[in-house]
């Protein structure tokens, strides 16, 4: 026996009318009686296509400024009567309700209204009751019922539809899943915009929609994914160029942006391994570009680059100069744009504005579970900071000290941070013993580590650091302290004639 179920009366109530004239139409080709409500009517009837509005089928007018309209028994009776039951049929024509087949809606956009600051009776008025319940009623009942909240279904859907005469049991329940994931993720949106002031922990996180299938993970044998909010982050990055993005360029692309939009200055940022290859800032994009690739020149090559200003005629020849994985910015001069379409390879992507986040969460997975926390963003107390040391800071030396703190906040821990002239000239990063990394840096640096200031972002344990920054040529140190040895490392500092400031603040990344 065929579990295709034909389609004979369907219900259309949608907010967004994007593809509903055409589904409409097609329907009514097939001999599909169309029942609807207010606007989404107007917009069929218009269309030249028979419909019958919902109050006809009620006996009762919407009300209540529209917030009353689907939601009566002759919706719902005919919506989640069961087709295998006799007695639900029974009652159905005891009650004059007509079986409805499929039901054609999406919900008030509550995100977009929040999003657009509206205020509070606005965005309430958002909170769509009769659509979610038509759409759960719906999907419960899949086994006679077919459920479309998606615009991009309805090709399908009519296809199947015109080939078949109605659609199969494995169509019913996949468009079931798709609706049922449609409500929660809508339900966890209303929840958290009120629980805004509560408690963060409380709040509803994982209302986060699949945005794109990757080639791959981190390797060629891990599937992967991007899940997040369309229009939000980097997935309001537009895509000019180059092809789809990977995993990897996806991890190296928000390293690279929350690194470039956390400086005023116009900034450049190339990123490798989500750790900065170079990082500089400058009076314009071409001299920190080529500030940031003398930080380490060789790295470079196959990264990504981030700048917090539109990218001019001048760093794009800079950047074609250098194999580039990704460029992401805010913008792009006419013909910098034209420049960097030059390399086939190369993906560019456009934010809609360089920002730094003030607030925000981030969230890693653990076995079994997940970790959330606030992210490390917003602005640094620089008051708070206190030279500790004897020697006191120069204004120039204090520009680089704050330059290379903000960088090393950036870079995996154990993190060093050596910078001179507000760019970067060596990294010392992810290394299990924070003396190690003072010496990767200094060696990463190439000779250019006299005179430079170091950032740590965790507290000395022992002086074997400072004393090995000091023998490098390093005149100054900004780390937070905290550690049981405090007294011991500023007495390093002191004999070897350093800079110490502490902040107070750690910036572990792991």
């Amino acid at each position: 026996m065929s579990d295709v179920r034909p389609i004979r009366r369907a219900l259309v109530s949608c907010f967004d009318k994007t593809g509903v004239a055409g589904l409409a139409a097609a329907l009514h080709e097939q001999g599909v009686a169309i029942v609807s409500t207010g606007s989404t009517a107007a917009v069929i009837r218009d269309a030249g296509i028979p419909v019958t509005e919902v109050a006809d089928v009620t006996g009762f007018p919407e009300c209540l400024d529209g917030r009353v309209k689907t939601l009566h028994p002759r919706v719902h009776a005919g919506i989640l009567a069961d087709r295998t039951k006799d007695e639900h049929l029974a009652q159905l024509t005891e009650l004059e309700v007509e079986p409805i087949d499929m039901v054609v809606v999406n919900l008030y956009p509550f995100r977009e209204t929040v999003h657009s600051g509206a205020s509070d009776d606005e965005i309430v008025e958002m909170i769509d009751i009769g659509g979610p319940t038509m759409v759960r009623a719906a999907a419960k009942n899949h086994e006679g019922v077919a459920v479309l909240v998606d615009p991009a279904d309805y090709e399908a859907v009519l296809a199947e539809l015109a080939d078949s005469g109605g659609l199969s049991l494995a169509s019913r329940t996949r468009l079931a899943g798709k609706a049922f994931r449609h409500t929660a993720e809508y339900d966890g949106v209303v929840a958290t915009w009120f629980m805004r002031d509560q408690e963060w922990m409380a709040q509803q996180f994982l209302t986060v929609t699949k945005l794109q299938d990757l080639r791959y993970g981190e390797n060629p044998h891990q599937s992967a994914a991007f899940y997040g909010h369309r229009g939000a982050g980097l997935a309001a990055a537009e895509q000019l160029h180059g092809k789809e993005l990977s995993y990897n360029n996806i991890l190296d692309i928000d390293a690279a942006w929350g690194m470039a939009v956390d400086f005023d200055e116009p900034c450049v940022a190339i990123i490798k391994h989500t750790n900065p290859a170079g990082l500089a800032v400058a009076d314009d994009l071409a001299t920190a570009h080529e500030l940031a690739l003398s930080g380490d020149p060789v790295s470079a090559f196959g990264g990504i680059v981030a700048t917090n200003r539109p990218i001019d005629v001048a760093t794009a020849k800079r950047i074609n100069e250098v194999f580039t994985e990704v460029v992401i910015a805010p913008g792009f001069d006419d013909d910098a744009l034209e420049l960097l379409r030059e390399k086939k390879n190369v993906r560019i992507l456009r934010m809609p504005e360089a920002v730094r986040p003030s607030i925000g969460w981030s969230m890693r997975s653990v076995a079994g579970g997940l970790l959330i926390q606030y992210s490390d963003v917003g602005d640094e107390p620089w008051d708070e900071w206190k030279v500790v040391s004897d020697a006191q800071p120069t204004d120039e030396m204090m520009a680089d000290l704050r330059f290379a703190w903000i960088a090393c906040k950036h870079a995996k821990s154990n993190a060093i941070v050596l910078a001179k002239d507000r760019h970067v000239v060596g990294v010392g990063a992810g290394q299990m013993s924070r003396v190690d990394s003072v010496r990767i840096a200094v060696e990463k640096s190439g000779g250019r580590h006299a005179g430079s200031v170091l950032a740590s972002d965790a507290f000395f344990p022992f002086r074997d650091g400072p004393d090995a920054a000091a023998d490098a040529g390093v005149t100054a140190i900004v780390q937070p302290g905290g550690s049981i040895r405090d007294d011991e490392i500023i007495e390093a500092a002191n004999e070897q004639g350093l800079v110490m400031i502490m902040t107070g603040r750690r910036h572990f990344r792991h």
